[in-house]
């Protein structure tokens, strides 16, 4: 199956050259491109790729916003943020509006090609421990999101304890250890988390723990 990719990003010659890495692969194909935030969602909307290269910094709308966009219309899209930044406050705002990862924009294109196949399968990107120190760092630096009340009250005693474990950078294999469970039955607590929460993908589930104050930002090690 051909995943389906939009990419979006002000400077051309970026979308030139990330165009031509992706349709270099039988496997990815580019669909359609986009200069800024606003021109984004609308190639998205009438395209339905598989997942959308957005750069977070765009005139009219930036990437951020748009993203948010993507996922308050239903879009099922994956987003992957471009960045230059390596886990810098935008990252996390990005994965707060619904992005499901992020890549550097001097990512190898090897690379690149593989991060889209991962993030169109569903699965997550950055690594567990790479989530959690970037959430550390600037869960609380942001404005909360609205209360919507009690998000989390769907949610049994059991998810809740896996919920927290997966926030904290455990893997299925080490929550099944902690709460003596199969890794079968860890999985089928996150895809009813996943399910009950409304949420894409694991990463998504991580941000809300902590915004909703399920789990606290570590200070910094001294």
């Amino acid at each position: 199956m051909t995943v389906r990719v939009v990419v979006a990003d002000d400077q051309e010659l970026i979308r030139a050259g990330l165009r031509t890495v992706l349709d270099a692969r039988p496997d990815l194909s580019v669909v359609g491109e986009a200069a800024d935030g606003v021109e984004a969602v609308a190639v998205a909307t009438r395209t339905r790729p598989d997942v959308v290269l957005m750069d977070v910094r765009m005139p009219r709308r930036d990437g951020i916003a748009a993203t948010r966009d993507l996922v308050a219309a239903g879009n099922p899209a994956r987003v992957v943020m471009l960045t230059t930044f390596d886990l810098d406050e935008h990252v996390y705002a990005a994965l707060r509006a619904g992005a499901s990862a992020f890549l550097l924009k001097d990512t190898r294109p090897a690379d690149l090609a593989e991060a889209v196949r991962v993030v169109a399968r569903g699965e997550a990107l950055l690594a567990p421990t790479v989530t959690r120190r970037l959430l550390d760092r600037y869960a609380d630096r942001l404005p909360a999101p609205a209360p919507t009340g009690d998000v989390l009250a769907a949610l049994t005693a059991r998810e809740r304890e896996v919920l927290t474990l997966t926030a904290r950078a455990l893997s299925n294999a080490e929550i099944a250890a902690r709460l003596h469970l199969s890794t079968a039955t860890v999985k089928t607590h996150v895809s009813a988390i996943l399910t009950k929460l409304g949420l894409r993908d694991r990463i998504q589930a991580v941000v809300l723990a902590y915004d909703t104050g399920l789990v606290r930002p570590e200070p910094p090690a001294r």
